[in-house]
């Protein structure tokens, strides 16, 4: 891997920095403005590529920066038109990205990722297999959302409609490249999109999720929830025995009445395990203190995992169980599983 010690990535830098950095060399401040159009507007990954600078000045910031775009390395299509991508980093480090199209309800969402592997350990996940080597920077989470964007530009005639960070990694442990990368994305000078069409998928750091309302974030906000109680989340989130379910719901009250944003819970069924009567009552009780909404995902099996799908009967008696107790419910179809980017199978593999 890449040595991070030498040039900085200039996309680290704000636009005061940036101005500043100029002011030192000479030049007037409205160069500034120019050049993170070149940034983030017209995704630059050269000095050389910004002509309306002078020779002069683009040397000087070759000499003392670099921008370490993310690009393009393998690109799989499935059967049901989701698209998986794998980027490499500047360092060698690989990430994915998937497009999940939904042209009848005219909807294009990436999923993108906030790290490179992940550190939780989710006993379900393949990410969870692999070791966390570093987080993302703000600048390759937005080339992710803008890349993707482009893609589904070509392949589909439309712009991205929603962004979920629900990629490799968990978003909250890399709390202040994210939030960066949700300004930049929402910029309009950047890419544009509106925050109420982001969501942020977290297995549930409550001190985090405070964090997040303190913020006053217009995100969405979708836990990793998967069981409803603290024995069964422990033994497939090991992240529930500092984080358990009572300190995650005080956190998601509090952050629902500071926000009053979407809140939704992700549940994926397993057979025999969390896929009771049972369960969904304990779920129900859940959502009792706030608005919310559960989506139910099929399971995707991941290679060395003892966990098994639940059969679509009891997915189908488990949502109505919900229903009847009043708590809004949809059960999601997996996307993209012939090509291994489903919920909980990005892993670099091909």
């Amino acid at each position: 891997m890449k040595d991070n010690i030498g040039k900085q990535d200039i996309r680290m830098l704000n636009m005061d920095q940036l101005s500043r950095v100029l002011q030192e060399m000479g030049e007037p401040v409205f160069r500034a403005k120019q050049i993170k159009e070149w940034l983030w507007s017209k995704g630059a990954s050269s000095f050389e590529e910004m002509t309306n600078l002078s020779k002069n000045l683009r040397d000087n910031l070759q000499t003392r920066y670099e921008i370490r775009a993310i690009t393009e390395e393998i690109t799989q299509h499935s059967s049901d038109g989701t698209i998986k991508t794998r980027f490499r980093l500047y360092d060698g480090y690989k990430i994915e990205s998937v497009l999940i199209p939904v042209p009848d309800n005219n909807r294009y969402t990436v999923c993108v990722s906030s790290q490179v592997g992940c550190s939780l350990s989710c006993k379900f996940c393949a990410t969870g297999q692999m070791k966390r080597m570093r987080n993302l920077s703000p600048g390759e989470i937005y080339d992710q959302v803008r890349l993707i964007n482009e893609q589904c530009m070509h392949r589909y005639g439309h712009r991205l409609t929603n962004i979920v960070y629900m990629g490799m990694g968990e978003p909250l442990l890399n709390y202040n490249h994210v939030m960066h990368s949700i300004a930049l994305i929402s910029d309009a000078e950047g890419l544009g999109f509106a925050t109420r069409r982001v969501t942020i998928s977290t297995a549930g750091i409550a001190k985090m999720i405070k964090r997040l309302a303190d913020d006053n974030s217009k995100v969405n906000l979708a836990l990793s929830l998967h069981a409803a109680d603290d024995k069964k989340r422990n033994q497939i989130m090991p992240i529930n025995e500092q984080n358990d379910l009572e300190s995650v719901m005080e956190a998601l009250r509090y952050y629902y009445q500071k926000t009053r944003n979407k809140l939704s819970y992700e549940y994926i069924t397993f057979k025999g395990f969390n896929d009771s009567i049972e369960d969904a009552i304990r779920l129900s009780k859940l959502c009792k203190p706030f608005p919310v909404l559960v989506n139910i995902i099929e399971y995707n099996p991941i290679s060395g995992v003892r966990y098994e799908k639940s059969d679509a009967l009891t997915i189908d008696q488990f949502a109505q169980e919900l229903r009847k107790r009043n708590v809004m419910v949809t059960v999601r179809k997996s996307r993209g599983k012939d090509i291994d980017a489903a919920c909980g199978q990005l892993a670099n593999k091909t």
